[in-house]
């Protein structure tokens, strides 16, 4: 899936434009896992400003989980759980890429897949299905154009289906209880 990344900038008197349209630059189509593709389409800081100063933010992310007033939008596309399965399936050498391609949350994921992020998720399903499981086995199913908020809970990707599942997603750094930079109580 050919995913268009178009960016809007301030030209002189502040007059609106485009900046860049073209392919999301970030993109990892991961050799490890075949049909796996992240792309990161763009990301913010606490700091984040307008008008844009026409850095692409993406280069210098060092975690793909967002801090406390950060975000990540991501464009992911999932195989089917098959790949995973498969006998030449290499767990070893596809948690390399991803810790490579991801870092920050790959290192979060458990041996099923499961992970938790300090983070509120808004995402869709752009094409396919996919499911999204829980704790105790709580899961659904998510098909094209379902809308999803993940509250930073504990949860996993599953694709069911023989066709690749392709989602996007805005991950919103949020505070958590063990938080200390602020003072309002939360």
């Amino acid at each position: 899936m050919h995913v268009r990344r178009v960016v809007t900038e301030h030209a002189s008197q502040g007059v609106a434009r485009f900046a860049e349209d073209g392919a999301v630059p970030r993109t990892d189509i991961f050799r490890t896992v075949p049909g796996l593709v992240s792309r990161m389409v763009w990301a913010t800081s606490a700091s984040t400003a307008v008008p844009f100063n026409g850095t692409d933010p993406t280069y210098s992310v060092t975690s793909f989980v967002p801090g406390p007033g950060e975000t990540r939008f991501l464009v992911l596309t999932f195989p089917p759980d098959a790949v995973y399965m498969s006998p030449s399936f290499d767990g070893p050498a596809a948690m390399a890429e991803n810790l490579a391609v991801s870092p920050g949350l790959a290192e979060r994921f458990e041996p099923d897949g499961k992970h938790q992020t300090p983070t509120v998720d808004y995402g869709i399903v752009l094409d396919g299905e996919i499911w999204m499981e829980l704790d105790n086995g709580n899961e659904t199913r998510l098909v094209q154009f379902d809308t999803f908020v993940q509250n930073g809970t504990r949860h996993a990707w599953r694709n069911k289906s023989d066709r690749p599942a392709t989602i996007a997603v805005v991950l919103v750094g949020a505070r958590t209880p063990d938080t200390t930079d602020y003072d309002d109580g939360l």
